[in-house]
């Protein structure tokens, strides 16, 4: 029990008086923060990954109805259709009467990819349906860029998807994707939104 007439324990208090004393010229000039409020960091934004229209699906009779309409509306890709490219330099398009600073800002990565699209174990008709959808999907969504792996290997494929690209009347120019995108195992794109192109850009189509 304490008594405030023990020697002892008058040494005590002592002691802490000493002790806050210390405390308070240690605190002496020290502003209060006050922190009424937390912030927080907002993330790097992150590509989706696209989702074919291959994959298992769940369709109600309203959402077969819209896929029928899209399947209506979707463009075809010809295999007959293959333009020259030259296989010993990095893989570069821009539609004819756009200007050549697209594929600039495509291989600098100044505009980087909202959409993938993942062709890894893909045949040529379902890489051309997806392809297609990803494209219009860009379009539907005001997504200007997007990026299509098609892997590094020598599969047809990777032959194909540029001459697929080239055929597409709204896909403006694509390049060899950054090495943060795939590299020589995917292509990034830019597609036709107008106006609003030319608004993200900065820059006179």
């Amino acid at each position: 029990m304490f008594n405030p007439f023990n020697e002892s324990n008058n040494d005590e208090l002592n002691n802490e008086s000493i002790d806050f004393v210390d405390f308070a010229k240690e605190m002496a000039g020290v502003k209060k923060l006050d922190q009424n409020s937390v912030h927080f960091h907002q993330p790097k934004k992150k590509a989706t990954q696209f989702q074919a229209q291959t994959s298992p699906t769940r369709y109600s009779a309203n959402v077969k109805e819209k896929e029928t309409a899209r399947a209506a509306q979707r463009f075809h890709f010809s295999d007959q259709y293959e333009p020259y490219i030259n296989e010993n330099e990095t893989l570069s398009f821009v539609r004819e009467g756009y200007p050549s600073y697209l594929t600039k800002v495509l291989r600098r990565g100044d505009i980087a990819p909202d959409l993938i699209l993942d062709l890894h174990g893909y045949t040529k008709q379902q890489a051309q349906t997806d392809l297609a959808d990803l494209i219009q999907d860009c379009i539907d969504q005001h997504i200007p860029c997007a990026c299509v792996v098609h892997g590094v290997s020598g599969g047809v494929l990777k032959r194909k998807v540029p001459h697929y690209l080239m055929q597409h009347p709204d896909v403006l120019a694509f390049h060899q994707a950054p090495l943060e995108w795939g590299g020589q195992g995917a292509i990034v794109l830019i597609v036709n939104l107008g106006e609003e192109l030319t608004h993200i850009l900065g820059r006179d189509l």
